[in-house]
């Protein structure tokens, strides 16, 4: 019967450790960077404020502020008169859900929907970090054909 020396039950024990954390930890940062988007996002260039929530596994958002959705006096919202919904035309845009669908997909998050009240048309995002900037990327039809807007936390 050979028995292992207290350095090399050491040496296999941390070998053993280290491979478990290389396989286990991309799924634990995985799990827990999901919801790094929850919370409050300012435009770098201060044009639009946010707050990104979780509904059920989708992640949605909703508008705090924006150049193009408050009357000039920058208290009152604008009523979402661009709307296709013709019902919806008189209600405030105050605090509108104009992301909704985004589901975490390998590291960003990917299908869902972006309402533009300015013009009332609808276009696919996605969101993805890089650092502590949120990158959301507005589109019409493929990735390449659309718009990227950095936001920070405030």
């Amino acid at each position: 019967m050979h028995t292992l020396t207290a350095s090399r039950r050491s040496l296999l024990f941390g070998a053993l450790a280290m491979t478990t954390l290389a396989i286990a930890g991309p799924a634990f940062a995985q799990q827990t960077s999901q919801d790094a988007i929850l919370g409050k996002w300012a435009a770098d260039d201060g044009s639009v404020k946010l707050e990104m929530f979780k509904s059920g596994a989708e992640f949605w958002a909703h508008l705090l502020f924006g150049n193009q959705i408050m009357e000039a006096d920058n208290t009152t919202f604008k009523k979402d008169t661009k709307n296709p919904d013709p019902t919806l035309r008189s209600h405030s845009l105050e605090n509108i859900v104009f992301i909704h669908g985004l589901h975490w997909d390998n590291g960003e998050w990917t299908g869902g929907s972006l309402y533009d009240a300015s013009s009332g048309s609808t276009y696919k995002c996605k969101v993805e970090m890089k650092g502590n900037k949120m990158l959301l990327r507005g589109y019409l039809g493929i990735s390449l054909l659309g718009q990227t807007r950095e936001f920070h936390r405030f």
